[in-house]
């Protein structure tokens, strides 16, 4: 089990010491078991169960009403009576799970909402309740619930790390199903539906340090990824986070949705105000934003809102720099989780708790090039490309996030021949 995030994930400050392309895990890594379930086609959908809800065009859909519920939201205090309606996938048995996240692509009209449940058996064969992941609208209309993780549901089974199912110390789940639970405002016909949904789960060992995995020689590219530093954003929008300072996941966000010419418009944006450089970030975090985390880091979140800007989005994890590599090779930039202090990652210029960074391509030696957003601290869209070492990066990102990546793509996109984890 990888260590718990910290909140905030991004604590900057000063410098402080202390065959066919598939990537297949080295010996270090094989003992990583991530496995990734997807529903993302109306064949997926089929396969789950129903209660009020329909499959069209790809998409689980509220039909009719099936059950009521009546929400207070923590951050407004505003009560509102919702119908409601469901769909529970089949059950899924990846093996032995200590951790568990989904993530969605939704759309949600004024005043409807997604809840994304989850709950399982555990290898003891004991069956836990249910789990709530997240509550997300699209909008933030004054009808519209404020996006929100769930706190305080911990158990003796598992508890709820903002986005993430963290099972018990020895306990662990052995199947488990996930449910998507569609709100509209009771008695009217509003719409809300879940393009795709993604659950990845793992077990991975705890570890401080791993070995270094060789490169595939075949990723030695950098791909047109555009630059934006988050240090540009210090002070804007101090209400979503605390302002650029923590905006290291938005503006990750942000740099691949305009690498596949997918951001907003200018129009969309204008909200921000001509005084901001980038309005493209301030509107990602705003739109990233979690308000019971208080802060633009909630990974689901994060690819939820790159899904509305007409991209295919999710969360899973990878083994290995050889699998970032087939993704790289395949023109496909990645947002990767990170932690270490300013000593472990020549050249960063600061420490970290918790980070998001682009993955843009290697060197022809293997080293890893990044689009990091926190550009060495200082606030210029030219300092955020530089090139880390492999193994210090290796080390920062799969003992840490186990490997986390946002894996955001162009409708259409081809992804690399995955080995069961994309």
């Amino acid at each position: 089990m990888i260590p718990r995030r910290h909140l905030p994930r991004l604590a900057l400050g000063a410098t402080a010491g202390a065959a066919a392309l598939t990537a297949f895990p080295t010996a270090a890594h094989a003992a990583d078991r991530v496995t990734l379930d997807r529903w993302t086609s109306e064949t997926d959908w089929k396969r789950g169960r129903g209660s009020g809800t329909g499959v069209r065009a790809g998409n689980v859909e509220f039909d009719r009403a099936t059950s009521t519920s009546t929400y207070t939201d923590p951050h407004t205090r505003t009560k509102r009576t919702y119908d409601v309606a469901t769909w529970t996938s089949q059950t899924k048995s990846p093996g032995a799970t200590t951790e568990l996240v989904a993530s969605w692509n939704a759309h949600t009209q004024p005043g409807t909402f997604v809840e994304i449940r989850v709950k399982g058996t555990t290898t003891g064969g004991v069956a836990t309740r249910w789990y709530v992941l997240g509550r997300w609208a699209e909008g933030e209309s004054s009808a519209d619930i404020r996006r929100t993780s769930v706190g305080g549901q911990g158990d003796r089974h598992a508890s709820v790390a903002t986005d993430t199912l963290v099972m018990a110390d020895r306990i662990a789940l052995k199947s488990y199903q996930v449910q998507v639970r569609l709100h509209r405002p009771k008695g009217t016909t509003a719409r809300c539906w879940v393009r795709g949904l993604t659950v990845a789960t793992s077990a991975i060992p705890d570890r401080t340090k791993v070995g270094t995995s060789a490169p595939t020689g075949r990723a030695a590219r950098t791909l047109a990824v555009p630059t934006y530093s988050q240090q540009v954003h210090v002070g804007h929008l101090p209400q979503y986070g605390n302002g650029g300072e923590a905006w290291c996941s938005p503006t990750s966000v942000a740099m691949v949705l305009d690498y596949w010419k997918l951001g907003p418009s200018s129009s969309t944006t204008a909200w921000v105000g001509s005084g901001h450089a980038d309005r493209q970030v301030d509107h990602a975090a705003k739109r990233c934003y979690d308000y019971a985390y208080k802060g633009t880091g909630n990974w689901p979140m994060c690819t939820a809102y790159a899904h509305n800007e007409g991209a295919d989005a999710f969360v899973t994890r990878l083994r290995s720099l050889r699998e970032a590599e087939a993704f790289i090779a395949a023109g496909i930039p990645l947002v990767a989780s990170v932690s270490f202090t300013s000593a472990e990652m020549t050249g960063a210029g600061y420490s970290t708790a918790g980070h998001l960074l682009v993955i843009v391509g290697f060197t022809k030696s293997g080293d890893v090039v990044v689009n990091d957003p926190a550009s060495h601290l200082k606030k210029s869209n030219s300092q955020v490309r530089t090139t880390y070492k492999r193994s210090q990066f290796e080390n920062a990102w799969l003992p840490k996030s186990g490997g986390l990546v946002y894996v955001i793509t162009k409708p259409g996109t081809k992804p690399p021949s995955s080995p069961g984890n994309w």
